[in-house]
């Protein structure tokens, strides 16, 4: 198969996956699937498994386990027989038998102590070579004083240090999430990093410096200064394939120059809040 071939096999996979994220509460037939991918109904199931590594059933399954997951864990309120019927359940039995089947822990278990690494190892299918849209755009960032609490470690746990800062922003009240900004610096690429090296910082804009707090978050400045910005659209796991394009292609045919200031990230809305697929993310580059 040669490269244009690749990348339309590759777009119509895409877009199956991508209507599967935007329809979770809906039926998904194998039959309006495959018109989607525009393949053939008695083919589909073996070109999707091949391309993709998983079958369609099980991609649909760990997909409404995986908003689950995060229901569980960052929407206390929620209850889990209401989780259970929106993942597309019939009762809570059902879902907690597949909730364990699949990550070793039952849904009261993952929600009181969710283990993430095994989480993020059922997780590891291959990315669809696509390429990316971008549009990008020359910014002037505003200095940002932020509150930060810093992640160090494997970036599979960063939800965990995730969970602590949320628990932070709401016993300060100092960086509430509905008028504040929610942002990521990303220090290192988590697939050229080892995972004890790993730093990210997560972060939420102030307007006053944070005082000693037991979750150890600080106050930091995120300079301002010009930046090179793209949108992302979506799930934020796939958020590397326009950042490597940034740095890989954008930036040496533009004659821009990296700024001394890491990527950082604008998380304009969140997960699970909203459908992942609704997720948007501004991934700014510094320059000088």
């Amino acid at each position: 198969m040669d490269e244009k071939s690749a990348n339309s096999y590759a777009q119509r996979i895409g877009k199956v996956c991508d209507y599967i994220g935007a329809h979770l509460d809906e039926d998904l037939s194998v039959e309006k699937l495959s018109r989607i991918a525009h393949f053939s109904k008695y083919h589909f199931h073996r070109q999707f498994s091949e391309y993709t590594g998983i079958n369609v059933a099980r991609f649909i399954l760990m997909m409404r386990l995986k908003r689950a997951s995060y229901q569980l864990v960052f929407n206390k309120r929620s209850r889990i027989t209401d989780i259970a019927l929106d993942a597309g359940f019939e009762n809570p039995e059902s879902f907690s038998r597949a909730f364990k089947n699949t990550f070793g822990q039952t849904p009261s278990q993952f929600r009181q102590h969710p283990a993430w690494l095994p989480w993020h190892a059922q997780y590891q299918t291959p990315t669809l070579a696509r390429n990316p849209d971008m549009n990008i755009q020359l910014v002037e960032f505003a200095t940002t004083k932020v509150a930060v609490l810093e992640h160090r470690g494997a970036p599979e746990l960063l939800n965990d240090s995730v969970s602590i800062f949320i628990k932070w922003r709401k016993a300060s009240k100092l960086s509430p999430v509905a008028t504040s900004l929610t942002l990521g610096v990303a220090y290192d690429d988590p697939k050229a990093t080892a995972p004890e090296n790993f730093r990210f910082d997560i972060c939420g804009s102030i307007d006053a410096d944070v005082p000693a707090n037991a979750q150890g978050v600080v106050t930091r400045l995120i300079p301002g200064g010009r930046c090179a910005l793209v949108r992302h659209l979506g799930s934020r796991d796939a958020m590397d394939e326009k950042v490597h394009y940034l740095y890989g292609k954008w930036l040496p045919s533009s004659g821009e120059e990296l700024r001394d200031f890491p990527c950082f990230f604008h998380y304009v809305n969140l997960f699970p809040e909203v459908p992942e697929h609704e997720l948007i993310t501004d991934i700014y580059l510094p320059l000088k």
